[in-house]
C-alpha cells in the first residue's frame, strides 16, 4: 500500500454497518428483551439501505438472532453473521478505524481500555484482529497502535479536519499536552488539523465526553450539535459554552461553519439516575440518517433539524430509549465500514 491514506467521512459510500448482538453475557442481561427490540429495529433500518454484519458470541446466539430478525421480514440476504468473542456491544469504540489508501484499506487497531479502565474489555480489545482473521475485511492491512482511542471520541469531515474533545483525550492521556495529542492524531488519522472542544458533557455518559454525543460533521462546512434551551437544566451553561465554541470554529478555508443545533429532550431518569439522551448520536448509512428516538416530543424536531443538515438523506427514527440505560445510544453500538472494505 502507498503511504497516501485518507480517513473517509461517515457520509461517504459504505459496504456495511458492523454491530454485535446483545446476549445474557453482556451488560444488557437485566433488560435484554427491551434492548433486543432496538437491535431488531436497527438491523431492519440498516438493511433497507445496505448490509449489516452482526457479530455473535456463539452458534446459539446466532440462531436466536437469525430467528428474531427473520420473524420481522428483514431482508436476510443483507445480514451476515460472524462468530467472535466480545465483552459488550459498543463497536463504535472497539471496532476498526478505516483509512482508505490508493491500493486498499488500512484498519487502525487502537487499544480499547473500557473507557479508561472502567469496565473489563480484554476481548473487545482483540475484536478487530478476531474479525480480520475471519476474513471480514478481505485483504485490508491492520495496524495495531499502543494508544487508547475510541471511535466515538473522534469525528472527521473526510477532508482532513478532525473534531474531538479535550476532556476525553486528556482523561485517557493526562501526561500528554494538547500539541502532542494533536500531532499524534494528525499523524495516525491522516488529518491536516484537529479542532478541540473544551466544553460539553452529558450526565449519564461514562465515556468522558465523547464527541459523538455532542457534535458531528454533516459536511466539510457543517456541524450538527446537541443544544440545550432550558436554563433550569444542569447542562445549560456547559452546552451553551460548547455552542459558542463551535460558532467560533472555522473551516479549512477560514469561513464559519453552517450550524445545526439539535433540540433538547426532557430529562430521562432511571432509578434516580439521569440518562444521556443525545440526538447527536445518529448513524449515517447509504442514503439515510438513522436517528435515535427517545419517545420525547423533541424527537420530531430533531428529525427536522437532521433533514435540514442532510437534505439528500432520508431521516429514519430508531427507538433508542433502552440503549441509554447503559449510557450510550445508536452511533455508539455501530461502526460503518467504507465501500470496498467488505467483499
Amino acid at each position: 500500500m502507498t503511504d497516501y491514506l485518507r480517513f473517509p467521512a461517515e457520509w461517504e459510500p459504505q459496504s456495511a454497518v458492523l454491530i454485535a448482538w446483545p446476549h445474557e453475557g453482556t451488560d444488557w442481561a437485566e433488560r435484554l428483551a427491551e434492548v433486543e427490540e432496538t437491535y431488531i429495529a436497527l438491523v431492519a433500518a440498516i438493511t433497507r439501505f445496505q448490509r449489516a454484519i452482526v457479530c455473535v458470541a456463539d452458534d446459539d446466539v446466532q440462531a436466536y438472532a437469525r430467528a428474531r430478525l427473520s420473524s420481522v421480514r428483514i431482508d436476510m440476504s443483507r445480514v451476515d453473521f460472524v462468530e467472535v468473542p466480545y465483552d459488550d456491544t459498543w463497536l463504535r469504540d472497539s471496532g476498526p478505524i478505516s483509512l482508505r489508501g490508493k491500493d486498499g484499506f488500512r484498519l487502525l487497531d487502537f487499544r480499547f481500555t473500557g473507557w479508561g479502565g472502567k469496565f473489563e474489555a480484554s476481548r473487545d480489545d482483540q475484536l478487530i484482529e478476531a474479525l480480520h482473521s475471519k476474513g471480514v475485511f478481505g485483504d485490508a492491512q491492520t495496524r495495531a497502535i499502543d494508544f487508547a482511542l475510541e471511535g466515538g471520541a473522534i469525528d472527521t469531515d473526510g477532508a482532513g479536519t478532525l473534531l474531538t474533545t479535550w476532556q476525553c483525550l486528556h482523561e485517557r492521556h493526562p501526561e500528554k499536552t494538547r500539541d502532542e495529542l494533536t500531532a499524534k492524531l494528525s499523524d495516525w488519522l491522516a488529518q491536516n488539523r484537529v479542532l478541540w472542544l473544551d466544553h460539553g458533557y452529558l450526565e449519564g455518559d461514562d465515556t468522558d465526553a465523547h464527541v459523538d454525543t455532542l457534535a458531528r460533521f454533516a459536511a466539510p462546512d457543517a456541524i450538527v450539535f446537541q443544544a440545550c434551551d432550558d436554563p433550569a437544566d444542569s447542562h445549560y451553561e456547559e452546552l451553551k459554552a460548547m455552542a459558542d465554541e463551535i460558532a467560533a470554529l472555522r473551516t479549512a478555508y477560514g469561513t464559519p461553519y453552517r450550524l445545526f443545533p439539535l433540540p433538547w429532550a426532557k430529562p430521562i431518569v432511571d432509578g434516580g439516575r439521569r440518562l444521556a439522551a443525545s440526538y447527536a448520536n445518529f448513524l449515517i448509512v447509504n442514503g439515510a440518517v438513522l436517528m435515535p428516538a427517545y419517545g420525547d416530543a423533541a424527537d420530531a424536531a430533531a428529525a427536522g433539524v437532521l433533514a435540514q443538515a442532510f437534505p439528500a438523506h432520508e431521516i429514519v427514527q430508531v427507538r433508542c430509549r433502552p440503549l441509554i440505560w447503559q449510557n450510550g445510544s445508536l452511533h455508539c453500538i455501530t461502526m460503518q465500514l467504507p465501500l470496498g472494505l467488505v467483499a
